[in-house]
């Protein structure tokens, strides 16, 4: 796979802010390898693709079908 196909890299620092989180929490994503990461030396990095598919993959669509009241 080439850069190319993974896209823009992102640090830990720019995936929490577009997360709105700390970066507590990719670190946590990266330690328990919940989303796709690149080591570059000791420097990580986050394709940009990865973390959209890591947003899509946990959307919770709403619930659409509506229940009446009992009466």
């Amino acid at each position: 796979m080439s850069n190319k196909d993974l896209g823009r890299m992102l640090t830990v620092a720019e995936v929490a802010e577009r997360l709105n989180t700390s970066e507590r929490f990719p670190r946590r994503l990266i330690e328990e390898r919940r989303i796709m990461f690149v080591r570059i030396g000791r420097h990580v990095r986050i394709p940009e693709r990865a973390l959209d598919a890591f947003i899509a993959g946990n959307v919770v669509e709403p619930i659409t079908t509506r229940r009446g009241r009992a009466a």
